[in-house]
């Protein structure tokens, strides 16, 4: 297999499984501990698990960021 062929094809698969890591995680934080849902009131709980949520998408972001700046070979 080409080396470009096989950086690209690692690139999409890296980026879907950080995709799916970061979905489970937030699931797992948010739903499981019952942490997403505002019940009667926001709580602390509520909160932090929003911060982490939007702290935890702009660490992915920047990991897409960085793992397709590169230019392919091609154009």
């Amino acid at each position: 297999m080409e080396p470009e062929v096989k950086n690209f094809l690692k690139k999409i698969v890296s980026s879907i499984f950080m995709a799916l890591l970061w979905l489970m995680l937030n699931s797992i934080l948010g739903i499981y501990f019952n942490l997403l849902f505002i019940e009667t009131k926001i709580s602390i709980g509520n909160i932090i698990c929003y911060i982490i949520f939007v702290a935890s998408l702009a660490v992915l972001i920047l990991f897409y960021y960085r793992t397709w700046k590169t230019k392919f070979p091609h154009g």
